[in-house]
């Protein structure tokens, strides 16, 4: 099954063809002007010329080829030269009819290839932060896409735990005598683990600060790192217990969020890989020493600007972001063999990973055919326009921001005098779902390149373009289905189209392009626009049309049909985004 515009591309493509012009010159989209018409065709324009004939004299003989065809009810030329097209109430429905029969709603599903995506990247022993959001959010969502189309996905957490910020700790506790404390942690007690994680938080500013005062403490830092990555059993197993610890910590988090991870992996995880690696760019010319280090030139003939090298190791012979993010490459490469690897990494880091990405095609760490994308984002700011902080001036914590979505969705469904009725347990339910749904759609509706302005205050509002809005439109579809005691499995009415219905049902037929714009391009938005002009229009629809006192019963089972569909259409567009529809408020 196909989007209706691909199918009627098919037909309209078929009638330039048969005029000896390319079959993709009937490309068919919505039209601009639905006052107008339905779809629309511009490809008589872009035939003129090589017809040499006038645009309206080429889509005049495009028209004729189409008169006739049972899926058009209007075919009109408008202008220098567009065609204007209307489909029949039957064919709409026979459409609408297939696409709903499955889960996929009329979606193509592609070969299950693997696909990695790297989103999350927070350090260990240090608390999540606001700045950990965006990448989690966008992240989670392209693999619900992904999957959704039919990739195998694997989400990485790929988190920052080997280094120097880990020798700092593990040095100061063992310098300040309380190692033993630190391994008799009991890792399987939430308090426990709080207690360690609020203790990580207070001491990495303060023995970060003294390193940067202090050479000779800055010296046994990165000795005590060395010792980490050499596996030394004194300072592996505090990092060990540092990192288990984090790990509990950060899957706390994630959990709230309803982000979810297929692998929890580390830069630790490809450290036996660097070295062999770099050994083996340096005997096939790809790595060249320079002034002490160890660079790949990845520099271009065709590059119009200087475009640095990506640094192996430092003069000092210390690794780089760069190294460990190429090594990983290898690791994800021999484990997984993905067609794509996705990097949903803030915007700033850009140029970072054109460097590994030129260097892994480069040197054949993945082969050309394996896609290598950075899907970046903006960043999230507060309304003074700068970084998002809390009022003090501090980076917010991630825990912290959801508990004020929390608090303030539980005032906004007090206003709404909304889940009145219910116990404290639903309701609490309930309260989750509206913020992480206000939260996430807060994200999710910006272009993904574009810094956006968060007010918690105006997205949790129950109106306009924001999560619990939609959410409160798809339980009100839901408790008009319920009243009705309406079951799709048992209803065998065909869906029959009325003035009232047709934007709606027109609008559930773009699903397919709107997700496959979403997949190509790797924004969200898309979706979060769909998702709107949904709610939109079927509050248009529930406004104008009579539903449970229709007195035809045909026709009421006709409009439930249609209710039920779009109550699934929302439910599936939203849980693309990580938002979870409750069954009533």
């Amino acid at each position: 099954m196909t989007s209706l515009a691909y199918k009627l591309t098919d037909i309209v493509g078929q009638a330039f063809e048969s005029c000896d012009l390319p079959r993709d010159l009937g490309l068919v989209r919505v039209a601009d002007r639905p006052d107008l018409a339905q779809f629309q065709c511009n490809g008589a324009m872009s035939a003129a010329k090589q017809a040499k004939k006038n645009p309206r004299e080429v889509a005049q003989a495009i028209v004729e080829k189409l008169s006739g065809d049972e899926a058009f009810s209007k075919i009109e030329i408008a202008g220098p030269g567009f065609i204007n097209l209307n489909i029949t109430d039957e064919y709409l429905a026979a459409h609408m009819a297939k696409a709903s029969s499955n889960d996929h709603l009329g979606i193509a599903t592609v070969k299950p290839d693997t696909v990695v995506l790297d989103y999350g990247g927070p350090n260990i022993a240090k608390p999540m932060h606001v700045g950990h959001l965006r990448a989690a959010i966008i992240g989670d969502s392209l693999r619900r896409i992904m999957r959704f189309a039919g990739y195998k996905t694997l989400g990485d957490v790929h988190m920052g735990d080997w280094g120097t910020h880990m020798g700092m700790i593990v040095s100061e506790y063992l310098k300040n005598g309380q190692a033993k404390q630190l391994l008799a942690t009991d890792l399987n007690n939430t308090d426990s683990v709080s207690a360690l994680m609020n203790e990580l938080s207070d001491m990495y500013p303060k023995v970060s600060g003294a390193c940067k005062e202090n050479e000779a403490r800055k010296a046994e830092a990165l000795n005590a790192t060395l010792q980490i990555q050499n596996k030394d059993p004194d300072h592996y197993k505090l990092w060990e217990v540092i990192r288990n610890a984090s790990i509990r910590g950060m899957k706390a988090n994630y959990e709230l969020l309803d982000v979810h991870f297929e692998l929890w992996k580390g830069e630790s995880d490809v450290h036996d890989l660097i070295h062999p690696m770099v050994e083996d760019l340096e005997e096939r010319s790809f790595a060249v020493k320079d002034d002490g280090a160890v660079i790949i030139p990845v520099k271009r003939n065709d590059d119009k600007k200087e475009f640095p090298p990506l640094i192996l190791y430092k003069r000092d012979g210390a690794v780089m972001y760069g190294t460990t993010d190429l090594a990983t490459i290898i690791e994800r490469m021999r484990d997984y063999k993905p067609v794509k690897i996705i990097y949903c990494v803030d915007q700033r880091q850009h140029l970072h990973f054109e460097q590994v990405f030129r260097a892994a095609h480069m040197a054949g760490i993945a082969p050309e055919s394996t896609e290598l994308t950075h899907a970046g984002f903006g960043t999230m700011n507060g309304a003074d326009g700068k970084p998002f902080k809390t009022r003090a001036g501090g980076v917010m914590k991630l825990e912290d921001l959801i508990a004020m979505g929390l608090e303030k969705a539980y005032a906004r469904m007090e206003e709404a005098k909304v889940a009145q009725d219910m116990d404290q347990a639903e309701k609490e339910g309930i309260a989750h779902k509206v913020a992480i749904a206000a939260i996430k759609f807060a994200d999710l509706q910006n272009n993904r390149t574009a810094d956006y302005v968060f007010d918690l205050d105006r997205l949790t509002s129950f109106e306009g373009k924001t999560g619990p809005y939609l959410l409160y439109q798809a339980v009100r579809i839901k408790s008009l289905l319920k009243k009705a005691d309406y079951r799709a499995a048992a209803s065998s009415a065909p869906l029959t189209i009325h003035d009232e219905d047709r934007a709606l049902v027109l609008l559930l037929a773009q699903f397919p392009d709107a997700f496959g714009v979403t997949l190509h391009s790797y924004a969200p938005h898309h979706l979060c626009d769909y998702a709107y002009k949904l709610a939109q229009e079927f509050s248009r629809f529930y406004s104008s049309c009579h539903i449970l006192s229709e007195e035809d019963e045909a026709l009421k089972q006709s409009r439930l049909s249609l209710c039920a569909l779009t109550v699934k259409m929302m439910e599936t567009t939203l849980g693309l985004l990580g938002i979870t529809v409750p069954e009533r408020m």
